[in-house]
């Protein structure tokens, strides 16, 4: 029921062929799903041939045919939505009903992106002189390299390829290579909407050895990197030293701050079903919680309750809320953070362990009283671990949740205006969300500050990344 695994270049589904491959694990049972084929130099510098051949027509396209093929796109992954929900459990382990939404999301971003990409302007400005014409044209950038994550394998990869297609650019894409079903089920629709042939390229290989050979190519002219922090500096640092403009969706370590005043029962029902998507391995999680003393108690308890009665298991089984962590690694570092914190002083709430089962699982655990300086308190969980400790009042609360260098997400749960206005204009990250979660849509920007990146992906910016600005300044003969 797995789909075979191929490269994606100018416009052809290229098997192993003799090339070297890497098994693709199911990780709710640590088996073998199939082989992914790795691309050679030779396949990587024919897909920077391909797409530089095809931006040269892509981009006099008119933005009436990219919107089309966009339209198209999104129906396409609503007929196919449950056959790439299904391979995408199989792979990355989240939840069949979480795979499902992520797949129905996919096509909400290629059809918002198919309107906004007929939206892409430019202007016109009063010259000082009669027989002088001053416009502002936006052209596409050119050929892209964009580089995307295992946690939510299609709903990064469509927001990278929604945005330069639209925009007239060509892409090379390298998916995660541990969940590469629903990129290339991605491909497959690109192609079978009708994509002209080298428009969108989908290749596999070692990250580094890939990165560093599509960043230096001067084909190349723009990359877009979700993933880590330390990974993200490094691919930042080698495209400024060829002056190639970036997109950076990195790390974070999102803070939650729950007022006094809150709604405690709806905030910890909120608060558990956000930490518990894709069992925490989500890049804008709430990931450390800091409770107003008057509430902390009460909202100790309840979240422990209702956090703790998550059903785990294979992402396929029906009544499975919490799949497996992605890799054996994060199974290592959720032990590692939680042994941590105990040594600091913090007391565990409920799990604190892993699963004695076949695959990578970790008990939903709840670290009460975690110090600021401990592991988990200070570095990115990326897994079901909660810390939950406490605040007096709202400066000292802001003070401490902007003390590390992330900043992309933020929450806050309170019933007063006062409050919600000073922590949204105190909290130093991209992204706000107050008594609700309300990111992450087509219409709106995606993206953080400080070490959580640069740029924006979705909303009025989304194309901002893949276009150029140029001035025209023209003379024509006195009236």
């Amino acid at each position: 029921m797995y789909p075979s695994l191929h490269l994606y270049i100018n416009g052809e589904f290229i098997d192993g062929q003799g090339r070297k491959t890497e098994d693709v694990f199911n990780p709710a049972h640590n088996t073998v799903l199939g082989k992914l084929p790795h691309a050679r130099t030779a396949d990587l510098d024919q897909a920077l041939g391909a797409a530089q051949d095809a931006f040269e027509t892509w981009s006099r396209t008119s933005p009436m045919e990219r919107s089309s093929i966009l339209r198209r796109v999104g129906a396409l992954i609503r007929e196919r939505a449950d056959a790439i929900a299904r391979a995408l459990t199989m792979d990355q382990g989240k939840p069949l009903a979480e795979s499902k939404a992520e797949v129905l999301s996919c096509a909400d971003h290629a059809e918002w992106h198919a309107e906004e990409c007929r939206r892409i302007y430019g202007r016109v400005i009063p010259a000082r002189r009669p027989n002088i014409h001053q416009t502002v044209v936006r052209q596409p950038v050119g050929v892209c390299a964009a580089f995307t994550p295992w946690n939510f394998p299609l709903s990064q990869a469509i927001r990278k390829a929604a945005a330069a297609i639209g925009s007239g650019c060509t892409l090379i894409l390298k998916g995660p290579e541990d969940a590469p079903s629903s990129v290339l089920a991605l491909a497959q629709i690109f192609h079978d909407a009708g994509l002209p042939p080298g428009c969108l390229n989908v290749v596999w290989g070692v990250p580094s050895e890939v990165s560093d050979h599509l960043i230096r190519s001067p084909i190349v002219r723009k990359i877009s990197f979700t993933g880590s922090v330390p990974v993200g500096k490094k691919l930042a640092s080698l495209a400024s030293l060829h002056m190639k403009r970036t997109t950076m969706e990195l790390g974070g370590h999102s803070p939650v701050l729950v007022f006094d005043d809150a709604d405690i029962d709806r905030a910890v029902s909120q608060l558990v079903a956000y930490k518990s998507r894709n069992a925490g391995q989500v890049c804008v999680a709430p990931s450390r919680f800091y409770v107003q003393e008057g509430a902390y108690a009460r909202f100790l308890e309840r979240f422990v309750e209702a956090y703790s009665a998550q059903t785990i298991g294979d992402g396929l089984a029906p009544e499975t809320t919490m799949g497996p962590l992605a890799h054996a690694r994060r199974v290592d570092t959720m032990a590692h953070l939680v042994r941590d914190a105990m040594d600091r002083g913090a007391e565990t709430k409920c799990g604190g362990e892993r699963l004695e089962r076949p695959g990578n699982f970790f008990l939903p655990t709840v670290l009460a009283g975690a110090p600021d300086d401990s592991l988990v308190m200070t570095e990115e969980p990326f897994g079901p671990v909660v810390p939950i400790t406490s605040f007096k009042t709202r400066e000292e609360a802001i003070r401490r949740a902007n003390s590390l260098p992330y900043g992309l997400a933020s929450y806050v749960f309170t019933e007063s205006l006062s409050n919600a206005r000073f922590a949204s204009d105190n909290l130093e990250a991209g992204m706000v969300n107050v008594n609700h979660f309300g990111i992450a849509l087509p219409e709106t920007p995606f993206g953080g500050v400080k070490d959580s990146g640069i740029g924006h992906e979705g909303g009025q910016e989304t194309f901002d990344g893949y276009l150029v600005t140029k001035f025209i300044s023209e003379m024509s003969s006195p009236y």
